[in-house]
């Protein structure tokens, strides 16, 4: 029997394979990148240590700082307890460091403009999210896996011209 003799599939593959081989050099590989090592990103803090990311939800726009401390979060110069009273909304604000384990290890300032409480807690979250993987790159994957970093693209329709609000019709009067 000859070299290029094929008995079997197992013999043509390898055959093909040494074909291929020879006809193509070796191209060189990229490195692949696996576990807690694959942090792709570079911490960003300012010059007090701080890391600071912008949220939006509805019509609502935070500012957010975060920095190491004891679980503090103060919006609008006010304690969160005051601010938002709703233990809805507070549940809502602490979402991200309960999916990433850090509740009480940072604090946050944070300043709201624009909507209503929901869409203020809302945007306080998506900026607490945005500053969590800025200060600890590693966690941006639990928090980009629980939906915290996407903006909620949702806002309210606009009232249109001969329509009692954006879509509903004014009352229809047969006479």
């Amino acid at each position: 029997m000859s070299e290029n003799t094929v008995t079997d599939l197992a013999d043509l593959g390898a055959l093909s394979e040494g074909v291929a081989a020879a006809a193509a050099p070796e191209a060189p590989q990229a490195p692949v990148r696996t576990g807690p090592a694959a942090v792709l990103r570079d911490k960003e803090v300012d010059a007090q240590g701080r890391a600071y990311a912008t949220g939006r939800r509805k019509d609502a726009v935070a500012r957010v700082w975060l920095k190491p401390g004891s679980g503090k979060i103060v919006v609008n110069g006010r304690d969160q307890t005051v601010y938002f009273a709703r233990p809805t909304l507070r549940l809502v604000i602490d979402q991200p460091f309960q999916v990433s384990d850090r509740a009480g290890q940072y604090d946050v300032v944070a300043t709201v403009k624009g909507g209503g409480l929901s869409g203020q807690a809302g945007a306080v979250k998506h900026g607490i999210a945005q500053a969590l993987s800025k200060f600890e790159p590693a966690l941006r994957s639990a928090v980009k896996a629980a939906g915290f970093l996407t903006r909620d693209p949702r806002v309210v329709e606009r009232k249109k011209y001969g329509k009692a609000k954006a879509r509903k019709s004014f009352q229809f009067s047969k006479r």
